[in-house]
């Protein structure tokens, strides 16, 4: 009898605060009527959650939490050696060194303009991201982590040179296709990672947000930085094929 009361309370509690609710409403609205609402999809509570979880976010430089993108680009490189191959600005942009946030965002900066300057020379690319608020930093760094392990497997393998390496030495190696992976942990929502891929103007603008956002405060602004180019090895050729079975993500451009 105790548990059958109890229910019955509590349905005479739902109907009143139904009624009282009912009520305002048409005081509001001056209708006589009431017709039930479309249940809400998935996506729009998502994305109500997501505004109203930035909205209490603190603003900084360039926005608010913390993104974690990833831009990558596919493209010819004719030469390996000279000032003008970008497998040797590369090499050149890696060695400066420094882990500190203004030599990781300098280190960011330069490989994304190395790409901007060989655009004619783009075969395809892709980006993605993911956006954090301040409380979930562990996460952004776990999935940055995660990324960055994900491309490090992809990098370890060896690609076997082309019958044409074979009469010339490792300065004069053949002509290959590189893949350019940067990964970046940066704060504020505003670096645009959304359309890489899918046209020349979309890669550009992806590239030019992350090479700007990364100098802005000095580049106090970036968290972390991986980049990765393969083929590593001056005698390593990397083919279409290669791409289509280890980066199926990148988009013919």
């Amino acid at each position: 009898m105790r548990s059958s009361r109890s229910r019955s309370n509590r349905r005479f509690l739902q109907a009143s605060i139904f009624w009282i609710s009912l009520m305002a409403f048409m005081a509001v609205t001056g209708t006589q009527g009431f017709t039930p609402s479309k249940p809400r999809t998935t996506q729009s509570s998502t994305t109500a959650l997501s505004f109203f979880g930035k909205a209490f976010e603190a603003d900084g430089p360039l926005g608010k939490g913390i993104t974690v993108g990833k831009v990558q680009v596919a493209l010819n490189a004719p030469t390996r050696t000279g000032s003008t191959s970008i497998l040797t600005q590369l090499e050149k942009a890696a060695s400066s060194g420094g882990n500190s946030n203004r030599a990781l965002a300098k280190l960011a900066n330069t490989i994304c303009l190395s790409l901007l300057r060989k655009s004619e020379y783009w075969t395809g690319a892709c980006s993605t991201s993911k956006w954090y608020g301040e409380r979930d930093a562990g996460k952004a760094e776990s999935l940055f982590n995660d990324w960055s392990n994900r491309e490090a497997a992809k990098f370890e393998k060896e690609y076997i040179p082309g019958s044409s390496s074979s009469d010339g030495g490792e300065a004069s190696g053949p002509s290959t296709l590189v893949v350019v992976s940067v990964l970046v942990e940066i704060q504020g929502d505003q670096t645009n990672f959304d359309g890489a891929g899918y046209s020349l103007g979309g890669t550009k603008d992806v590239l030019s947000s992350v090479a700007s956002n990364c100098m802005v405060e000095g580049g106090d602004c970036i968290n972390a930085v991986e980049v990765f180019w393969t083929p590593g090895d001056r005698k390593e050729v990397l083919t279409s094929r290669d791409i289509v079975l280890d980066f199926p993500e990148v988009i013919d451009l």
